[in-house]
């Protein structure tokens, strides 16, 4: 299951997936919010939080979640994964670098701090 994070600022989306998620909860819910927000914004920032009732991925949620993240390839600005899930923190860490954006792995203890970098302007923007 995924539910969308509230109180985030513009040009910023955020989730948490709950036990099992299913090609139908990427369908339903993270791909319109994700293409509404992109045909609002030029590039945009994601929180993605995968806590301890997190239990995988189906075959089809994956492949949903590939084809978003080379469809916006270069639409981040800033990506954060909030788990203390071991493959999820390992692959993230893994495919991290191959990202070309700023791109941040969290504990779950740390998911406000991850809320608050989502949400800060970039030094280079702070002109």
């Amino acid at each position: 299951m995924i539910e969308q994070l509230e109180n985030l600022p513009a040009g910023a989306l955020g989730f948490r997936a709950r036990g099992q998620v299913t090609a139908d909860d990427y369908e339903r819910v993270i791909v319109p919010d994700i293409e509404a927000a992109f045909s609002l914004n030029r590039k945009l920032r994601l929180l993605y939080h995968a806590g301890d009732d997190f239990t995988g991925f189906d075959p089809g949620a994956m492949w949903d979640d590939a084809k978003l993240g080379l469809r916006h390839f270069s639409g981040w600005d800033r990506v954060a994964l909030v788990t203390d899930v071991a493959w999820l923190r390992m692959t993230a860490t893994a495919m991290g670098f191959a990202m070309p954006t700023d791109f941040r792995l969290f504990a779950n203890a740390e998911l406000e701090v991850a809320r608050r970098w989502i949400s800060e302007p970039r030094v280079d923007d702070a002109g």
